[in-house]
């Protein structure tokens, strides 16, 4: 019994010492939790709302919470988005996944210990190639919008116009992007050219 004992320390030891343990358990939990427990959303560009709180584990020097964090936290709650509004399932029945291409963020105050929070993730448009989603943290306390977060999450294997068409049985337009994000989409673009450019790689496909 004590051997088995210690075995399991170890084996758990090893799996939080070499692997990211609590993101690889969180992130299916909050699938599960989104397709199971919760009721499904339609609506493609609905908000929907991710419950969390500054732990001792998101702290860094300063005593607020480190800016790599949002970073982690808009990761689950976007994952949580797009099972409940269906987007997991119609990638996986098209033999498709989106990754993430790209992303930026604004810090506007700081989440301190403890403090409660809620990650507010919507789905802005998507284009020939990609979904926008922006994550905005809201403080419980008085609702100060804490940090803004968007990203560009690239469609491999499909394309969303295909995603979106799966899940409403008909052809969607996408909707007009704000202006804000079409500047951001814009720099993204001509960054990969100028890194393309670097490398002599001008007539390669465009970054994916």
């Amino acid at each position: 019994m004590l051997e088995l004992l210690v075995a399991l320390l170890a084996l758990a030891l090893a799996y939080f010492a070499l692997l990211d343990g609590w993101y690889l358990v969180r992130v299916p939990c909050a699938v599960l939790r989104a397709r199971l427990l919760q009721p499904r959303v339609r609506d493609l560009l609905a908000e929907q709302s991710y419950a969390g709180r500054v732990l001792p584990s998101d702290l860094d020097l300063l005593l607020h919470m480190n800016n790599a964090r949002y970073l982690r936290e808009a990761d689950v709650a976007r994952a949580a988005h797009l099972a409940r509004c269906g987007v997991l399932e119609a990638l996986r029945a098209l033999g498709a996944r989106a990754v993430l291409a790209a992303s930026c963020a604004r810090y506007r105050r700081s989440l301190r210990l403890f403090e409660p929070f809620e990650v507010r993730t919507r789905l802005l448009g998507w284009d020939d190639r990609a979904f926008y989603v922006e994550a905005r943290f809201i403080s419980l306390r008085d609702g100060f919008v804490c940090a803004l977060l968007r990203s560009r999450q690239h469609v491999l294997g499909t394309s969303p116009e295909r995603v979106v068409q799966h899940l409403c049985k008909r052809r969607v337009e996408p909707p007009e992007l704000p202006a804000d994000l079409q500047h951001w989409i814009a720099y993204n673009e001509a960054s990969s050219q100028l890194l393309r450019a670097e490398s002599g790689l001008h007539d390669v496909l465009k970054d994916q």
